[in-house]
């Protein structure tokens, strides 16, 4: 997948934790891991916003777009 979801990067860089970022944005914890482990298959808008507000942190943190690597 051509998408780097980079949430455990700034949640590491805080010291915070998969259930207390959970909760002050609003999703459930499994939630969050299909996020950080990069199953999500979309992400809604007001969740990127909340997930920026909590992290202090603009989207381009949390998500990184890779070329696919053609030669596979």
């Amino acid at each position: 997948m051509p998408i780097i979801v980079r949430i455990d990067v700034e949640l590491a860089r805080r010291k915070l934790s998969v259930g207390e970022f959970a909760d002050r944005v609003g999703l459930t914890p499994a939630n969050v891991a299909v996020l950080k482990n990069g199953r999500a298959k979309a992400v809604r808008f007001s969740t990127l916003e909340a997930m920026c507000r909590v992290l202090d942190c603009q989207p381009g943190d949390l998500l990184e777009w890779v070329e696919e690597d053609d030669r596979a």
